[in-house]
């Protein structure tokens, strides 16, 4: 960006710069700059140190400088003047200027300076971008995903099909069956491997920030927005965006969603300047979908963009040839982890784990070994270290007294024993159950509950 109030300046700065790749836009007044830099991302700003006729004091451009600092501190700018003189160039530096240039110039010099600053502001850019991405990213490395059992079979076979690929996938799921695992393989798997895999949690931002948080905001956009912020979509930039409990997003924002995945194209909050991104969208979800769409509670549009291919996770009871595996593998972990020299499971360990329903599958087992093994004071760890007794009579109790019951009468007993436990907290309940709060809502209606 260019700022001179004479024509001819702002034409032979275009002249120079244009055959040399760089893009230029032009302004004749200092409020015009500033009204341009929360429109654009500029590298560089060359601006001139007086504007008014038959001033030569340099004062306009200083307070113009002192503007751009407020906005962007890191900003290079270059000032210029046709009367420049030693004590103006070091008040100008003073004041957080990068370099100083006398009107007329040399071709050169102004042509090098400008690279310099341009390249040097695109590298801090990306290191503080880089600074960002590892803030957001919840795990670095391969995630291990144990997976023998023949139900996991037809899961192993599409992330190996539908990883190297680029389409949208939508991973399905009880709680703690292991879909961020897969998101995370399946980028892993992908020509975008190099590049980012940023995790959000996209049901559990509130609907005031959505917007900031998912497509950014410009400084100024709303009331403690005093710098720029890259939203995940640009984080995510030529790597994997992960949308996790994307069925709880609004509705509203939804129709914001939608139309990034569709064109590629976003504005931050409070900018009007449009950006392109290219991002692989993988979406998790406990809840059905299809039914919540059907009800109105999720646009179909949308679960067409996200839905190219879905990949179910089965719930770990489902897949019990896997417990053993899995559990010896947190026990390793753990161990190493709190230095306890447990060597494995006795049999009646084992024995209860494999009869136990895991509710919470694998992230419920992984918290129980976990426990289990700071517990055990053997080497091996006991049916009561796992301290899993209780909740299993329980569920034997609740199947012997299914048995004569229809499918109705056992989920609404369901309803009502979770309700009770979580004291009526319908979020909490919802998560326990693996329902969404509105499919739980339903339901409740449903059985006069």
């Amino acid at each position: 960006m260019v700022a001179d109030d004479q024509p001819h300046i702002l034409e032979a700065v275009e002249l120079l710069l244009g055959p040399h790749g760089i893009d230029v836009d032009c302004v004749r007044s200092p409020r015009l700059l500033l009204e341009a830099l929360g429109q654009a991302d500029y590298d560089v700003i060359l601006i001139d140190l007086n504007y008014t006729r038959d001033t030569t004091s340099g004062q306009e451009g200083l307070d113009l400088l002192a503007r751009i600092q407020e906005f962007d501190a890191r900003l290079p700018v270059i000032v210029m003047t046709a009367w420049g003189n030693i004590g103006l160039a070091v008040e100008s530096i003073k004041r957080g200027a990068r370099d100083f240039i006398q009107k007329p110039w040399e071709n050169e010099r102004l042509l090098s300076l400008i690279r310099v600053h341009a390249e040097l502001r695109q590298v801090l850019r990306r290191a503080r971008q880089l600074e960002l991405e590892n803030r957001l990213l919840r795990a670095e490395g391969m995630p291990e995903f144990i997976a023998a059992a023949p139900s996991m079979q037809p899961v192993l076979e599409l992330i190996a099909q539908v990883g190297p690929s680029d389409a949208n996938v939508l991973i399905t799921g009880e709680h703690g069956t292991g879909k961020e695992i897969v998101a995370r393989l399946l980028h892993a798997a992908s020509p975008r491997a190099k590049m980012s895999l940023v995790a959000v949690n996209a049901g559990g931002l509130p609907e005031g920030t959505f917007e900031s948080e998912i497509f950014g905001h410009v400084k100024g956009a709303f009331t403690d927005a005093r710098t720029d912020r890259i939203g995940r979509f640009e984080l995510a930039n030529g790597g994997t965006l992960f949308l996790d409990e994307i069925a709880n997003v609004p509705l509203r924002q939804q129709a914001k969603l939608l139309r990034v995945l569709e064109t590629g194209e976003l504005e931050r909050v409070g900018s009007s300047q449009t950006r392109r991104v290219d991002v692989r969208i993988l979406s998790a979800t406990n809840a059905l979908l299809h039914e919540e769409a059907a009800a109105g509670n999720f646009r179909e549009d949308l679960l067409f963009r996200i839905n190219t291919v879905e990949i179910h996770l089965p719930a770990l009871r489902e897949r019990r040839e896997d417990i053993p595996l899995l559990a010896t593998h947190f026990l390793n972990r753990n161990r190493a982890r709190y230095r306890k020299q447990v060597t494995g499971f006795t049999p009646a360990a084992m024995q209860l784990m494999m009869q136990y329903s895991w509710p919470g599958n694998v992230r419920e087992l992984e918290h129980t070994v976990e426990r289990a093994v700071l517990l055990c004071r053997g080497q091996e760890v006991e049916p009561a270290n796992l301290a899993i007794s209780t909740a299993r009579s329980g569920a034997a109790s609740l199947d012997n007294m299914s048995e004569n019951m229809s499918i109705d009468e056992v989920e609404s007993l369901l309803i009502k024993k979770v309700l009770r436990r979580c004291e009526g907290n319908i979020s909490q309940a919802a998560e326990a159950l693996g329902l969404s709060r509105a499919a739980l809502y339903r339901r409740i209606e449903k059985y006069g509950i």
